[in-house]
């Protein structure tokens, strides 16, 4: 039996391989899972044109270097979003993703802060947020007039 080297989490993993030097060098967002879902639906609207490029890539090649151009593009416009929505809606943002840190991310356990959050987007931004699955003829969940806010939903 071979011998594994150890890998420790305290130390900084650096990836033996690094990419050629034809792949243009994008850093990462630099946030955690509850910041992204509380902007999930708006790096949607967002970057919907370069979601599609890269979701046709793939189907196109499953070669993983085949998509690398694309996926950076994923990345450099869901960074964008980030920064922006960082410089106009600091409070909010860090109050939604906070909620779903303390409650196991879920969204509907965090309503009110979703609602400043939304209303900070749709003015300040102008985005849309567009939830797939909504049933037809339903208004969605954050458009809905007297929400009632308990954590136990029927």
């Amino acid at each position: 039996m071979d011998h594994r080297e150890a890998k420790f989490p305290s130390k900084e993993y650096i990836e033996p391989s690094p990419l050629p030097s034809s792949v243009p060098h994008v850093d990462e967002l630099g946030v955690t899972s509850a910041p992204l879902k509380t902007a999930s639906f708006f790096i949607g609207a967002h970057c919907k044109d370069y979601n599609e490029d890269f979701m046709l890539c793939k189907a196109e090649n499953r070669d993983p270097e085949h998509c690398l151009k694309e996926g950076r593009r994923v990345t450099r416009c869901a960074q964008d979003l980030i920064t922006k929505v960082r410089s106009t809606c600091l409070k909010e943002f860090d109050a939604h993703w906070n909620c779903l840190e303390r409650n196991n991310q879920e969204f509907y356990l965090c309503r009110k802060p979703e609602k400043a959050f939304n209303e900070c987007i749709f003015t300040n931004l102008k985005l849309t947020k567009t939830i797939p699955g909504t049933p037809e003829g339903q208004a969605p969940i954050h458009e809905k007039k007297s929400p009632i806010y308990k954590a136990i939903q029927k």
